[in-house]
């Protein structure tokens, strides 16, 4: 994945929230900071906007750092599965880490300045996907009225389908007045969250940021 001079870059990580109605059970967890109920969603997308790794099971409240911790993602790259010097991107509701980087917060002009904006251009592949993968089966805009268990299994379902439709090159619905965003999920991350996921990140990760950086993108 070579969108904008990010090597390796193997794939980019997000979550989205899938609106549900109210649970008859622990019907708390599943508010979100948005305050309606949701299943939060880690999904990890391909340059083609394939659908590499879902995470679906996790209640509203569940923060996307916290999902990715207990994910068998984390366990693929720490493990050293995956080849070194592959990366994913994600937003700064991530800690950073030798495998996962993310933005920096306050940029330096120069290195700092372009390894974020190059960053931000090749993340936009999760917010592109994730806004196809809604257009395209629509339930996911929407209040799902089913139990939480269910939803989960109608998301996976739908990212499956979603794959297929990519490799027989189906076409996507057309644009409607949705968009290609995430608009309506709990994607943004204020400053509260931005400082929370800076405390957690690890001193590797920052050095190996850091040295990525002034590799890259001086």
């Amino acid at each position: 994945m070579d969108i904008a001079g990010f090597p390796g870059v193997v794939g980019v990580i997000d979550g989205t929230h899938i609106c549900i109605i109210t649970p008859s059970e622990n019907e708390d967890v599943f508010v979100n900071r948005k305050r309606f109920h949701s299943i939060n969603t880690q999904l990890v997308f391909s340059a083609d906007y394939k659908i590499l790794d879902i995470v679906a099971k996790w209640p509203g409240s569940t923060h996307d750092a916290r999902i990715l911790s207990e994910s068998g993602l984390k366990q693929l790259f720490e493990g050293h599965y995956v080849p070194v010097n592959c990366h994913l991107l994600g937003d700064s509701g991530y800690p950073c880490k030798p495998w996962l980087l993310t933005p920096y917060l306050r940029p330096d002009p120069g290195p700092q300045l372009n390894y974020n904006r190059a960053h931000k251009k090749t993340r936009s592949v999760v917010e592109r996907g994730i806004g196809q993968l809604k257009r395209r089966f629509h339930v996911l805009h929407g209040e799902v009225r089913l139990s939480p268990a269910k939803v989960c299994k109608v998301i996976t379902a739908c990212a499956v389908l979603h794959n297929i439709c990519k490799v027989r090159q189906i076409p996507e619905p057309l644009e409607s007045s949705h968009g290609n965003s995430d608009e309506g999920d709990c994607n943004e991350y204020d400053e509260d969250i931005q400082f929370t996921q800076g405390r957690d990140m690890s001193q590797s990760g920052l050095r190996h940021r850091a040295q990525f950086t002034n590799l890259h993108f001086r």
